[in-house]
């Protein structure tokens, strides 16, 4: 069932079960503290982060439902990076209406255009051009985000080593991160994605560092796999680069 972990932010369960328990995140800025910085005069609108699977039990429609808002609610998708379990559910939100743009890292979005082909000898490369051939992707407005890009009051950072193209972004009104895949949640504290699903863990290990130097403060840490962490977001990922 759909949670709101702060005013405006709300985890959305679409996963199935471990390592495909995945959360979606719906941010509506309208919520946004008062007085806080406007950026480009669209944070009163609605943003869905990520989309889960093709096929959820609950399903996106429903824990959107669950939330008060319908797909045609939604203005825009920004998508964390592609891979199945973050990208296939957008068809879902076509077919109940939704027409806004979709925006996924640089890098990722010319995966997914076939521009750009990842390594075949590399295991998630492989998997990743038999994904893009089976599955495609939906005829969308799709927008590709480079880092420090502004869009509907998040901030983009780009954060590759999970996805070459991965990118972290973060609402300061909202005081939330959605963090994707560039860490999970264990036990109670943050740690890096594995190596079986990821393509550098090297890199990872540098996009943690450089977004603990760069980012914000913030309170949620909104991780795609495990349990968001309402208060104490920012240290947690203070933590995480310490210990690596």
């Amino acid at each position: 069932m759909a949670r709101e972990l702060a005013d405006g932010v709300w985890l959305l369960d679409v996963g199935l079960v471990p390592p495909l328990a995945t959360n979606a995140f719906l941010l509506d800025g309208s919520e946004a503290e008062a007085g806080s910085e406007r950026t480009d005069g669209t944070d009163g609108e609605v943003t869905l982060v990520d989309t889960g699977l093709w096929r959820n039990r609950p399903s996106l429609v429903g824990e959107l439902a669950d939330a008060g808002y319908e797909p045609t609610d939604i203005d825009r998708v920004l998508l964390t990076h592609y891979d199945l379990d973050h990208v296939t559910g957008l068809g879902r939100l076509l077919e109940r209406g939704f027409d806004g743009p979709v925006y996924m890292g640089r890098r990722d979005v010319e995966l997914v255009r076939g521009e750009w082909d990842p390594p075949l000898a590399h295991h998630k490369g492989a998997f990743h051009r038999a994904a893009r051939f089976i599955f495609g992707f939906p005829e969308v407005d799709l927008r590709p985000v480079d880092d420090g890009d502004r869009i509907g009051g998040l901030v983009a950072f780009h954060t590759p080593g999970h996805n070459h193209g991965h990118t972290v972004f973060v609402h300061e009104g909202l005081s939330v991160a959605c963090l994707g895949d560039l860490v999970w949640e264990e036990d109670g504290e943050l740690t890096p994605p594995f190596w079986l699903d990821s393509y550098e863990m090297r890199a990872i290990r540098e996009s943690i560092a450089r977004f603990d130097r760069e980012a914000p403060e913030f309170d949620v840490a909104a991780m795609s796999h495990g349990r968001p962490f309402v208060t104490g977001g920012r240290d947690a990922i203070r933590r995480l680069a310490a210990e690596l």
